[in-house]
Formats: C-alpha cells, structure tokens, sequence
C-alpha cells in the first residue's frame, strides 16, 4: 500500500531541523528500498524549507501512521501538522525514475484537496514534467480525497494547471526538490 505523508514545518523550526537532518536521513534511510519520492518543500525563494514529503510503500495504515509520527522531526517538533492520507502511483515508478533526473528546472508538490466527485484520476496526456502523480484516498484505499503531484514545471501556475480548476476544495503548490542523504557526485 502506498501512502503520502506530507509533513508541515513549524515556524522557527529551522535551526532544529538543521540540527536533525542526520537523524532525519537515517530514521529515511530505513525505508529507501520502500521508497517512491522524497524531498522538502520550500520557501518561494528555494531558500528555506517548509516542509517534508515522503510517498511509501507500507504494509497498511498502522505502519504508514507509525513512519509519520516515529519520524525524528515530527518528534522533537520541527513539524506543525502532517498530511497522511493512502496514495496510488499512477506513473508506477519512483522520482529516482523520472526522466529529467534530480536536477533542474522548477519542481513542485501540487496536492487537490477534494470536493465532491473525484477528478483526474489519470494522468494527463502529456507526461513530459510528471515525476510522481496519483490519487489521495481514504484509508479504505477507494475513498477519493484529493490528488498529489510532483511535477517539474515553467512556474507554480503552470503546476497548479495539471489540476482540473473548480474540481477541488484548494489547490496548494509548494516549491519541492528531490530530497535524501547527498550523494557524492551531489556533493561534487
């Protein structure tokens, strides 16, 4: 079952979550080979983080709730509020898989929070800029509740356009990038 996990920073948070980014990585690096995307959400000036999402694949809603609240941020603080809701990888593969690789260009998280009868359950045509697109559902895993994407895209509008307008209760997108421990060749 997979399952996104959208947790929000608290303000003034930052310097807790600088102090915890090793035990952030490492609580993560325990669920790498489960993993479908990852990365922070972002201020408008790609300066400061705003939040954390993580897609999943976990055995059921016990232990996808067991990953958000255990996470090392969300216990000492740094998180405000998580968004835990079952997801369904429409483009079944993961943002380690995306095309346009790790870096470049503008990406953002798009989630449709749902108003009455479920919409864009399928990916659009054009797929060029999709790094990970599914449906939000109910822990019943059939109970639409809205849409996630991530997306690399021109700017914010043309990612809040993958969106069917007027089908949803508010559209949020955030400034993301692809997130997990640095590599060497990042580092470079």
């Amino acid at each position: 079952m997979e399952f996104l996990a959208y947790h929000r920073d608290r303000p003034g948070s930052a310097a807790l979550r600088d102090e915890l980014v090793e035990a952030h990585w490492s609580y993560m690096d325990r669920y790498s080979d489960r993993m479908i995307a990852r990365g922070p959400t972002l201020t408008d000036d790609g300066e400061t983080a705003t939040g954390s999402v993580h897609i999943v694949d976990l055995p059921d809603a016990a232990a996808a709730r067991a990953f958000a609240f255990d996470e090392p941020n969300y216990q000492a603080g740094v998180y405000r509020d998580v968004l835990l809701r079952r997801w369904r990888n429409l483009l079944a593969r993961t943002m380690w898989q995306f095309p346009g690789g790790r870096t470049g260009g503008n990406r953002y998280l798009v989630l449709g929070l749902g108003a009455g009868p479920a919409a864009d359950l399928e990916p659009p045509a054009d797929r060029a800029g999709l790094i990970a697109y599914g449906p939000l559902l109910a822990d019943d895993g059939h109970t639409w509740l809205g849409t996630a994407v991530l997306i690399q895209a021109p700017d914010a509008d043309a990612a809040r356009g993958v969106l069917t307008p007027h089908r949803y209760a508010d559209i949020e997108v955030h400034p993301w990038q692809f997130g997990g421990r640095p590599s060497a060749e990042d580092q470079q």
